[in-house]
């Protein structure tokens, strides 16, 4: 009954997959209860933040010379501290209305961060108003537990995670990554390709949320049954005219080729690493995808006939990260194994 009444006062835990792309928040017997761009909108004159989250997207390029809108992680970790800390700070508040409140934080990471990345996010979610100490887990490891992995087991999993900045592949057995690679190539790679290659074979300048869409309706990494094309609107760089192009799901594969394959090597190097044991283990339960990018249409087929393994999508690829880091603060004792906390590093 204390424990209750402590945690009602000390603020709900809760576990946050603190994204590039996007940014979750669990809160412990109540589920995700928030998803927004990780994006501020900050004041240049003064510093402080005019939106975040949702509405702070609607603003990437469109702002005027005094708001800038901003995203403070690149590649998974933090490239602006202090904007990080605000956008925490305010998602925290939202989800707890207590100013008070100090809530148990679990904060997902990718597997290839530093030792001085790490110590920035705890860092930033202490600044942020979390109870110290703050928890760590590894990305991948929220991904399979969120995915429903039997991570405890004694048999190998295989997880790729295909996130806004990172892609995560690892393998899982016995609570511990036995194998992994992270690749800082993700939906953020696979836009600014769009980007890039509709500038070189057209002269044509597109905005980033405009090749976010191109992406979602006309990428993809294998061939379709049915190719298609769409019109796509940018800015003449010759002119510097508004110019509306024509182009197909065969160009932007093309355009994607690149980051595409990156993913894929990172698949075959993980395997290439993996115990023999284990890579039998995968062989019969498959590898699972999820995160954001693994919704690139033709992913799934690319990476089984690349690899020769069963590959299925997790069945909520964009919160199985939340999830699962979720899950490790509703069973705490059961999966303590798997969190870092700054006293224990």
């Amino acid at each position: 009954m204390t424990d209750n009444i402590l945690s009602n006062v000390m603020g709900r835990d809760m576990a946050v997959d603190l994204g590039t792309a996007n940014t979750l928040v669990y809160v412990r017997g109540r589920g995700i209860v928030l998803n927004e761009p990780s994006v501020v909108a900050i004041n240049v004159k003064d510093g402080r933040p005019v939106a975040v989250g949702s509405e702070a997207k609607r603003m990437l390029g469109r702002t005027p010379s005094h708001i800038q809108a901003i995203r403070p992680l690149k590649d998974g970790v933090i490239a602006d501290f202090e904007v990080c800390e605000k956008m925490l700070r305010y998602f925290i508040h939202k989800v707890h209305q207590r100013r008070w409140a100090k809530p148990r934080m679990v904060i997902c990471v990718p597997s290839g961060i530093t030792g001085v990345e790490q110590r920035a996010v705890q860092e930033a979610a202490e600044f942020a108003g979390a109870r110290k100490p703050a928890y760590i887990i590894e990305e991948p490891m929220a991904a399979a537990i969120g995915a429903g992995l039997p991570v405890q087991e004694p048999t190998g999993n295989m997880i790729v995670d295909v996130g806004g900045g990172t892609t995560e592949v690892a393998v899982i057995s016995l609570g511990g990554i036995v194998s992994s690679q992270s690749v800082r190539v993700g939906g953020d790679e696979l836009d600014d390709a769009i980007l890039q290659f509709i500038k070189k074979e057209y002269s044509v300048a597109l905005g980033e949320r405009t090749a976010e869409e191109v992406k979602i309706t006309l990428g993809s990494a294998w061939p379709l049954e049915e190719e298609l094309t769409a019109e796509i609107r940018g800015r003449d760089l010759v002119t510097g005219l508004p110019k509306t192009i024509l182009t197909s799901t065969t160009e932007i594969r093309e355009a994607l080729a690149e980051p595409v394959s990156s993913v894929v090597d990172a698949v075959k190097v993980t395997l290439d690493k993996t115990p023999p044991e284990l890579a039998a283990d995968i062989m019969e339960g498959g590898i699972v995808v999820t995160g954001g990018g693994g919704l690139l249409l033709g992913l799934t087929e690319r990476l089984q006939a690349e690899t020769g393994m069963p590959i299925r999508l997790a069945t909520n690829p964009l919160q199985s990260v939340a999830m699962g880091a979720g899950q490790s603060l509703e069973e705490f004792e059961a999966l303590k194994g798997v969190l870092f906390s700054s006293t224990s590093h």
